[in-house]
């Protein structure tokens, strides 16, 4: 799979893990587009549609849940993977597939899981 036509959107308000996530995603080969809030991630996803989206749970104002209610909603973004990042994983997963979320990784990220997750979601996206 050529991974260099992918687009991931990273959603997280901790600036360290988005550039960790992001240099690590970059190396692999993805290209990547940071938001540091929900507002600026729904933002970026009606300039340009992503092929995931990477969205981290808890940040403060609107929160991981209701970004993928919002991008569940849009009529161009509605099929986008979304996988949540959340250290609180068993809550999360029922309120999260209630709202439309694809998959889970927990915190901390282990990166080969993450790695396996990326390309599983995506290898029938074109």
């Amino acid at each position: 799979m050529n991974s260099k036509k992918h687009q991931i959107l990273l959603v997280d308000d901790v600036a360290d893990n988005l550039l960790m996530l992001k240099a690590f995603l970059e190396l692999e080969g993805y290209a990547v587009e940071t938001a540091e809030n929900g507002s600026v991630a729904l933002e970026k996803m009606h300039v340009s549609r992503p092929d995931l989206v990477l969205l981290d749970v808890m940040m403060p104002g609107m929160d991981g849940y209701a970004v993928t209610r919002a991008i569940r909603r849009s009529d161009t973004c509605r099929t986008v993977p979304i996988v949540l990042l959340t250290a609180h994983i068993e809550a999360c997963r029922i309120k999260g597939l209630a709202v439309g979320a694809t998959d889970f990784i927990r915190k901390p990220i282990i990166l080969d899981e993450l790695l396996a997750n990326i390309q599983r979601l995506l290898q029938f996206r074109g």
